[in-house]
């Protein structure tokens, strides 16, 4: 067992998900105040060492399907190079540390890092199994780290956050199964999930959580809950990043079938970090400048 293979099985990259216990303090305009930042930083590590544990559950429980797969072979489990009473160890070793973290931060952030580990045990088990349930389930996930960000800061997490967070991960969830349905037809089947999907169905599905994300931010953009809250009309302009950042998305589920991983797709496409980095940026604008400037 080596220092990459580590590295490899609790899947760092994967911590980019995590960010998502920043939104609650960030569109509250209150990640300059340094408890709240330190609290976001805090709660994200324990978050993720309990999220990379349940990887290596995963991981554990999908070995004997992963050595079929022609990139999932390849993870330190189905390998060989790392052993299951080792990754077992690493296992209990990032959970252990994680709920510790949690449970130091705040009791509500570690019920729901619990919460977290219990909805995933039951996905790997059993749930990922059943279509549509099993992309709901990595709504939860999405949701979870949501909320954990506003019980870690303090901050109240609204409706709007709540729902977009969960179109948007439905998105991914499908362009993921999409992915995977591709690949499956080369003559690999990996979940039995992919039973219950067809390509024309992940299409329309996609297509139209894509639709009802998109009109749920312009709603959102025009709500004079959220424009008296942040003191601008302009957040508007806002949606023409979503709409082509979605646009993108969708290019690569259907025209490039590059959605198999979510997480390295988002990473290894400059177009999708461009658009991400303006729409931050502009967010960072309406939110933060008045008090900068």
């Amino acid at each position: 067992m080596t220092l990459r293979n580590t590295i490899k099985l609790i899947r760092i990259e994967h911590w980019v998900k995590n960010l998502f216990l920043f939104l609650p303090a960030f569109f509250a305009a209150r990640l300059t105040e340094w408890p709240v930042l330190q609290n976001a930083m805090l709660g994200f590590m324990a978050f993720s060492l309990v999220a990379s544990s349940v990887y290596v559950l995963n991981d554990l429980v999908d070995a004997p399907q992963d050595r079929n797969h022609p990139g999932k072979r390849l993870r330190p489990i189905a390998s060989g190079a790392i052993g299951r009473h080792e990754a077992i160890g690493i296992l209990a070793l990032l959970l252990g540390i994680g709920t510790a973290m949690a449970a130091w931060l705040n009791t509500t952030l570690l019920l729901l890092c619990l919460l977290y580990v219990f909805i995933n045990a039951l996905y790997s088990f059993s749930l990922k199994h059943i279509a549509i349930v099993d992309i709901s389930l990595i709504g939860m996930g999405f949701l979870l780290r949501v909320l954990a960000g506003g019980a870690v800061t303090g901050v109240e997490v609204s409706h709007w956050l709540i729902v977009m967070t969960f179109l948007l991960a439905l998105i991914l969830g499908l362009a993921k199964r999409r992915g995977e349905y591709v690949i499956a037809t080369g003559g690999h089947t990996f979940r039995r999930a992919l039973e219950g999907y067809n390509l024309p169905f992940l299409d329309v599905s996609i297509t139209v959580c894509s639709t009802v994300a998109i009109v749920a931010y312009l709603m959102y953009c025009f709500s004079p809950e959220v424009t008296g809250r942040i003191g601008s009309h302009n957040i508007y302009y806002t949606a023409f990043f979503v709409i082509v950042g979605i646009l993108r998305y969708l290019q690569l589920a259907l025209v490039f079938d590059r959605t198999e991983s979510p997480t390295r797709a988002l990473l290894r496409d400059g177009f999708l970090q461009i658009v991400l980095l303006a729409w931050v940026g502009a967010f960072v604008w309406l939110l933060y400048a008045k008090r900068w400037f």
